[in-house]
Formats: C-alpha cells, structure tokens, sequence
C-alpha cells in the first residue's frame, strides 16, 4: 500500500522505521514544523522524524495545520491508501482523513479510552497507574475516540521514568501497527468502538504542573518526579530564613516512613548527608537535586554547601 507517516517525537520513530522494511511504499513524511529552543533562537530542538526520513531521502512536509486546504492539497497529491499517526500532534480533520483510501490509523500511549490527549505516558505514571499500554484505533476527527484496531497491556516498573516507558511503548507498540496495516488491506479488523463514558484526558504538560505539592503523599510525589521526566520536571522551593527562597528541582527521591507528624513540607532532616522532607502521608528523601543555575548534586554534596535545619519549610514559591 502507499503510506503517509504523520508523526515528531521520539515515540513514532520505531513505527517509522519499521514501515521501510515492510512491502509497502513510504510516500512522505508529515511532521510538526521546527521551532526554536526557548532562550537559543539560533537552535532548533532535534525532530528525529525529520533526520529519519531524510536520511532516508523521504519527502519531508511540515504545515504549521493539516487541515489548510494547501496542506490537504499536498496530501491529495501523493494519493495515499493510508495514513500512519503516532506522535505528530495535530488533529486531522474529517476532510483530511477522507484524502487516504482507509483513512488513518493512531498509535497512542495508553489503555484508549484512558488518558486521551498528548501526555498519556506521564499523567498515567503521575496518577499512580499500576498498568498503562498501547492502543492503535481507527483515526475520527474526535481527540483519540476512534474504535480501537488493537491494544495490549504492560506494567508499569516501580523505578521507571517517563523516557524509560516511552521507549518501552514505542517498541511495543511496532507489531501491532504492522498487524494493524495487513489487517486494514485485507478487510479482517475487528474494530471495538470505546466506551466513552470510561474516558479521561492527559492535556499538554504545563512547566506549573511540575510544582511539588508537599500536601500530597509521598509516593504519589515520587510518581510525579518520575511522570515528568525530562520535562518540565519537578520543583519546589527550600525557604531559609533571612535569604531568598531557594529553587530546587528534586531529580530523584525516595518514600520513606515518618516516626511522627510533621508538617507537610517540613525539614525533618538536613544532617548526615541526608534530606528528609514530610509529606501529606510519609516522607520523602531527596537523593538528587538541582539548585537553580547549578548541575545535579547529590544531596549529601548539596548538604555541604547549602547547611539544611529540621523545622525549616519547602514549598512553592510566593509567586506560584
């Protein structure tokens, strides 16, 4: 069949690649349009669709909206049977999708119809989700509604980051996308249509939504650290008296028992090379942080230079 890729970021790439070692023609790649990295106007961020697909001398498009009727124009001309989606964040509208002979098939991050939207990986790890998964569905207009083709089910590691299940999930999520093809050109899908009432969004990351909410407990703190990975990562602020609140981003922590009440967001302790913070339930230690300017420290060195008391307090910034 001719295959049109849409997709940008790291999760399609294994989807991408593996279409070039099917029979199928890869006609062109749709891919977001390149912006500069905040603060380095002279950079722009790595798309690693882009370098595949050239390195692969495909033809490489990038409209800033899929659904202009130039953009549709460009599509219609390559006359594909189908549109391959992972990862390209836009929506495809009803007269975008009608262009391709079977339409498009999505391959999403999540158990659809859970965590619909752009971050499924992290707010399922950030919710304290024992299992997420993959789900190819059958593209409608709707945000991540269309029937689902195929899904399949994984756990989700108690140490793993969010890059660590992305690139678990992109790997799974090849086969069943291949599966997914042969079935759409032969006529056998069995296609389950989504209980939409089951259905509950994961919208764009915020850099807000890394603040550290120290009324919260302690292990759904530590799966925040972990969902927000690389970004916009987790943050709080270490208030000393008599100076400027400190920013911190807490790079890798761990739950651990607290012997009495405390006051969540309370120092209970800053010597031995340990830091140890309450939490709404629990503790945390912080076995990694970044003061702001500075590279990652473990908090033993961070502790020498920056003397943390019991009884002082981290918490958001005044401002937040």
């Amino acid at each position: 069949m001719r295959l049109v890729m849409m997709g940008t970021g790291p999760f399609a790439v294994p989807t991408f690649r593996a279409l070039y070692e099917t029979s199928h023609q890869v006609l062109a790649l749709f891919t977001r349009p390149a912006r500069p990295v905040h603060g380095r106007k002279s950079q722009e961020p790595v798309n690693p669709m882009r370098a595949l697909a050239e390195q692969r001398g495909t033809p490489v498009l990038d409209p800033e909206s899929i659904n202009t009727p130039e953009a549709r124009q460009a599509l219609a001309a390559l006359t594909p049977d189908l549109l391959v989606v992972a990862d390209y964040g836009q929506i495809l509208s009803t007269e975008t999708l009608a262009i391709s002979r079977l339409g498009g098939i999505n391959l999403h991050a999540s158990l659809l119809p859970r965590y619909r939207g752009a971050a499924p990986i992290n707010w399922a790890m950030y919710h304290g989700e024992s299992e997420t998964g993959v789900t190819v569905i059958h593209m409608t207009p709707k945000l991540d509604a269309g029937p689902c083709i195929a899904q399949q089910a994984t756990p989700i590691g108690a140490t793993e980051t969010a890059v660590d299940l992305e690139a678990r999930l992109s790997a799974m999520g090849v086969p069943m996308v291949l599966r997914s093809i042969e079935q759409l050109e032969s006529g056998t899908t069995t296609p389950i249509v989504q209980d939409q009432t089951l259905a509950t969004r994961a919208p764009r990351l915020k850099k807000t939504d890394g603040i550290i909410d120290w009324k919260r407990p302690a292990q759904a703190i530590e799966n925040q650290l972990r969902a927000l990975e690389p970004w916009p990562r987790s943050y709080t602020h270490w208030h000393r008296p008599g100076h400027e609140p400190l920013r911190l981003i807490v790079d890798k922590a761990a739950v651990v028992p607290l012997a009495s009440p405390k006051t969540p967001g309370e120092v209970v302790t800053g010597d031995g090379g340990r830091l140890v913070i309450a939490a709404g339930d629990g503790a945390l230690e912080l076995l990694r942080v970044q003061p702001s300017g500075k590279r990652v420290l473990e908090s033993a060195e961070f502790l020498r230079g920056y003397p943390v008391l019991p009884g002082q307090t981290f918490g958001p910034h005044a401002e937040e």
